[in-house]
């Protein structure tokens, strides 16, 4: 598939050893202006408001996936076997709704809500509310839900909803590329932001001591028509293909390799808008996919297509250290 701009820009960040060094300046000023702009918010001139119940904020500090999402829904469900009644917030990106925010449900439609709200609605049991201005979607759920805790997905550098408790995503393998900031490289702020978060979460194996390693788990497909589900071991030895619309495709496609899958792999950008002609290969193989691409195909007319649904899965430790610091600020 020829590359998309977006895919040529994270080559650069991330492979390329020159071009990023020379747009360097660029990332300097990028930078500069992060900074000022957090310390307006630190300093009052621009307004953060603080809710009525406490804000956990879940993000990163590089342009695409991470593997916020199904970190979020690992908290909501920590946090609903606590006994707290946790909101959902995001940004709803892709969505293309007339006005927000908006309550999403499990029968949404992915194309004005977004993908991983959908995703957030299906599988946290929580009450999901997206929209451009986190304020107004956190203040959306407390209207109509008995929430006590609000999660975001997604908002780091969303300095106008105050937070309680910080968690940054970083991508194991990839980490943070060259290590500038946009343009020059993949980050939205500085690496030095880490040192002023709560939590560091690393999709991956950690190689920090302080930081949490997060493993996916996923060992069964499920079909987008019949429902049907299989053990993934039952595509190994045979030839199928894999789609992945997500912001880092290799990670999936690795998934299935160290299934024993040998997969003929295919990368879109982020949050892509399949059409059906996306997946209808020359062959009637399966088609193995995320969830966060299958909520887009699921109205398509294709017994070939398969969702791979996956787990976050985190230390023990860290939800010791999570739940305990909750109750710090709930009860300070």
């Amino acid at each position: 598939m020829k590359k998309t701009f977006s895919r040529r820009l994270q080559d650069i960040w991330y492979k390329d050893p020159f071009i990023g060094a020379w747009l360097m300046p660029l990332g300097f000023v990028f930078s500069d202006i992060v900074r000022f702009r957090r310390f307006c918010y630190r300093i009052g001139v621009k307004k953060t408001v603080k809710l009525k119940v406490p804000v956990v904020m879940v993000g990163n500090l590089t342009v695409g996936g991470t593997g916020k999402t199904p970190l979020v829904i690992y908290l909501a469900k920590r946090l609903k076997a606590s006994g707290y009644r946790p909101g959902i917030i995001a940004r709803g990106y892709g969505g293309k709704a007339q006005t927000w925010p908006l309550s999403v449900t499990e029968t949404s439609n992915p194309d004005v809500v977004g993908d991983e709200p959908l995703l957030l609605a299906k599988h946290s049991g929580c009450p999901v509310a997206v929209g451009p201005k986190r304020v107004e979607s956190a203040q959306l759920l407390l209207d109509q839900n008995a929430c006590d805790l609000i999660i975001s997905d997604d908002g780091l550098q969303h300095y106008a909803l105050a937070r309680d408790i910080e968690i940054v995503v970083v991508d194991g393998e990839r980490w943070f590329g060259n290590g500038y900031c946009l343009p020059a490289g993949p980050l939205r702020e500085p690496s030095s932001r880490l040192e002023s978060v709560d939590f560091v979460v690393v999709n991956g194996e950690k190689n920090q001591a302080g930081h949490f390693s997060m493993q996916f788990t996923g060992n069964v497909a499920v079909n987008l028509q019949t429902g049907q589900s299989k053990p993934l071991a039952e595509f190994i030895g045979q030839p199928c293909h894999a789609v992945a619309g997500i912001g880092n495709p290799e990670r999936f496609f690795k998934l299935l390799e160290n299934a024993g899958l040998t997969p003929t792999c295919h990368s879109f950008p982020d949050h892509y808008r399949f059409a059906a002609a996306d997946l209808q290969f020359k062959n009637n193989l399966p088609v193995l996919m995320t969830e966060k691409d299958a909520v887009k195909c699921g109205g398509f007319d294709q017994a070939n297509l398969w969702q791979v649904p996956v787990q976050a899965e985190l230390e023990p430790e860290f939800d010791n250290r999570f739940l305990e610091l909750l109750r710090e600020k709930t009860n300070g």
